[in-house]
């Protein structure tokens, strides 16, 4: 069913990275010091990647960046174009052409912030069976800065949004950015949505995370994230559930609308935890020989999440969306999709 929604319901921001995929061996991970499952961003030694899987393997190119392949699901399950704006920096070169070319097919409203000097960003996908492993050169995304987002155009896509949706991995570019983003949903009390991201994210950005915080009202992650969380925060970090109680209790600027933590775990079950109570969402097990690549299965879960909770469906049919969305990218390469949603509250 296609929906009827205002255009730019929905704003997100983040970085727009175009997806460089290739299956490797294992030892083209070793090589770069990489580890199975990794996200990671790239440093100096990692820079000839890209090229290498150009240049030595069957690449394939995406539209990618977290929060992009969030909303490109939604609106795949909307049917609707331009539910979503998207906001991020590329550069002005061949890559940010097919980027902008892939979102706008996915029926996506870009309002990239153009840099000249400096590539767009890429991000290498690694394939080894069922595993990927990303290494992010952020490039021309990391240098978004809050000017762009007080363009008069622009400012009004934010003011006239009812739904706000941020990567952590957003912490490393333009922290400003998310707080103003933040501060407009708070003002407007608007539903603001953030993900752990990664790992490292806790492990190095925790500052600009718990400065965020307070805003969130749904924060998404997986059991790594949320574990890396927790060591950060000095909890015990065994217990998935006790960790989300704990980030549901944290301070939060508006007390009347209490804070949801979802956290994902692999094919176990979805947990949703409020302030009183943790549900568990079953996930349909997957055959090994379905499985494809699980790239993407977590920006997939948040955009099948967003499409139904956009439509302000309960948490439950937000969160079977959202398994729904997972199950089917993890059965195609990427973070791509096939064919019409199947959806079926």
């Amino acid at each position: 069913m296609t929906s009827t929604l205002q255009e730019g319901t929905l704003v997100g921001c983040g970085n727009p990275l175009l997806d460089i995929s290739a299956v490797v061996p294992l030892d083209f991970l070793q090589k770069y010091s990489m580890n199975e499952d990794d996200a990671i961003l790239a440093e100096d030694r990692h820079m000839p990647i890209y090229g290498e899987l150009v240049e030595g393997f069957q690449a394939e190119f995406l539209a990618g960046g977290s929060v992009q392949n969030s909303l490109r699901i939604a609106q795949w399950i909307l049917r609707q174009p331009r539910v979503a704006v998207f906001f991020g920096c590329v550069g002005e070169d061949r890559y940010a052409g097919i980027l902008k070319e892939k979102a706008q097919a996915a029926g996506l409203d870009v309002h990239y912030q153009v840099k000249k000097d400096v590539p767009t960003g890429t991000c290498a996908v690694l394939i080894t069976g069922t595993h990927r492993s990303l290494c992010a050169n952020l490039a021309a995304a990391n240098n978004f800065t809050i000017d762009h987002l007080e363009e008069p155009s622009n400012k009004a896509l934010v003011d006239n949004a009812q739904y706000y949706y941020i990567s952590g991995f957003f912490l490393t570019v333009n922290p400003p950015s998310i707080m103003q983003v933040a501060a407009t949903a708070h003002a407007k009390q608007r539903p603001f949505l953030m993900n752990l991201s990664a790992p490292f994210i806790s492990q190095f950005y925790m500052t600009p995370l718990l400065a965020a915080l307070p805003y969130v009202d749904i924060i998404f992650g997986n059991e790594a994230e949320a574990q890396a969380f927790a060591e950060a925060q000095q909890w015990p970090s065994g217990d998935l559930r006790e960790i989300g109680k704990r980030l549901v209790a944290m301070e939060k600027k508006n007390p009347t609308r209490p804070r949801i933590a979802i956290l994902t775990q692999g094919c176990d079950p979805v947990l949703l935890i409020q302030q009183d109570s943790v549900q568990e969402f079953p996930v349909t097990k997957l055959a090994v020989h379905e499985i494809v690549d699980t790239n993407g299965a977590g920006d997939a879960f948040v955009g099948g999440f967003l499409s139904q909770f956009v439509q302000g469906k309960s948490l439950d049919v937000c969160i079977r969306c959202g398994n729904y969305a997972a199950g089917h990218i993890i059965k195609n390469p990427g973070c791509t999709y096939s064919g019409e949603p199947e959806f079926v509250e």
